[in-house]
């Protein structure tokens, strides 16, 4: 009888949590179809319903439809893109690095792609979007590489790690300046960039980023059963057969991918990486990655598109970059953060 009324309680609770979840992606899923039908919709110029349907549908060619068209949709896109991809980095950094103050950004990654980008910019005749993503890779692979040698390994390498990605982010952020100053007649657009912008973005952005975009999707899916052996601790994921040194490589090796070539075309983004996946383990839960990791890409999509649309309005009729309102956001939540953490170790 205790047996019987166990399962009944058990399989009550799926269903509830079942529910939950359900309610969850579809609240999130409205806000991300919200947000980007907010980024279509206001702006500088005033677009009405009749003419955002036309638009979308490709039945005119007036100034309206052209703008939504040409500038609207493709910036819409680009954020969504781009909030996913940054989240998925931030998520996967901190299972790799066992750190939840862990991102792209912390590490040194967004800083090493940002210098690259500026580099090639000053350097090459002909910088296409193309070559801006590649050298964004270069960078960001130098920066990590550069971060993870002089972490070292042992006892408090995740300690080192931090303290190392902080030293090399703010060492390269200077370079990058500096290339900026000495530079200023060919880095003038830079400025808005270098915050983190998408007032630029254009359909060949788009173009540019999709085959990354869906790669570093399907590379995600696919590595899946082994990524959640970062769940666990070292020891329990070796004895449950994974190749843990080789696991965390894949990871930081998307969490490039992912984060270079969004930080080649929209700057570096700060912030998205680290929250996102903390408030999607606060409303998830932190033990299913099935469940966490995509919760974790629509918010960053939202986030994102939501901070692009709050950009336009903050200095009206002028344009705010994305990255000031996320580090708005971001900023009092990585205090939170680290003294959340702090408290918790003593």
């Amino acid at each position: 009888m205790a047996s019987t009324f166990t399962v009944s309680a058990g399989y009550k609770e799926k269903q509830s949590r079942f529910r939950y979840l359900l309610f969850l992606f579809s609240v999130t899923v409205a806000l991300l179809l919200i947000g980007f039908i907010c980024n279509l919709k206001w702006g500088a110029a005033r677009i009405s319903w009749t003419e955002l349907f036309h638009a979308l549908a490709y039945r005119g060619h007036e100034k309206q439809h052209l703008y939504v068209q040409t500038l609207r949709l493709p910036r819409a896109l680009t954020a969504c893109m781009v909030g996913m991809q940054l989240a998925l980095a931030g998520l996967l950094a901190q299972l790799a690095t066992k750190n939840p103050l862990a991102s792209p950004h912390v590490f040194g990654i967004n800083a090493g792609a940002a210098l690259a980008v500026v580099f090639g910019l000053v350097t090459v005749a002909r910088f296409s979007p193309l070559d801006s993503v590649l050298f964004a890779f270069a960078g960001a692979a130098g920066g990590a590489l550069l971060v993870w040698s002089l972490a070292g390994t042992g006892a408090n390498a995740y300690v080192r790690l931090a303290l190392a990605g902080i030293t090399i982010h703010f060492l390269l952020s200077s370079l990058t300046e500096g290339l900026i100053i000495l530079n200023q007649e060919s880095t003038d657009s830079m400025m808005f960039w270098l915050v983190g912008s998408l007032s630029h973005a254009a359909w060949p952005d788009v173009r540019t980023l999709l085959p990354f975009f869906a790669a570093g999707m399907v590379l995600f899916a696919f590595m899946h059963p082994s990524f959640r052996l970062l769940l666990v601790d070292d020891e329990m994921a070796a004895g449950l057969g994974g190749k843990i040194a080789a696991i965390r490589s894949v990871a930081l090796l998307l969490v490039i991918v992912l984060a270079g070539s969004a930080v080649a075309l929209c700057g570096p983004i700060g912030f998205v990486c680290l929250i996102v996946p903390h408030i999607a383990r606060a409303l998830a839960g932190h033990h299913n990655l099935a469940v966490l990791a995509p919760l974790t890409a629509l918010l960053g999509g939202t986030l994102l598109l939501f901070a692009d649309f709050a950009g336009r309005f903050v200095a009206f009729p002028y344009e705010s970059p994305v990255g000031i309102v996320t580090a708005a956001i971001g900023a009092p939540f990585f205090i939170y953060l680290a003294r959340k953490q702090g408290g918790g170790s003593r």
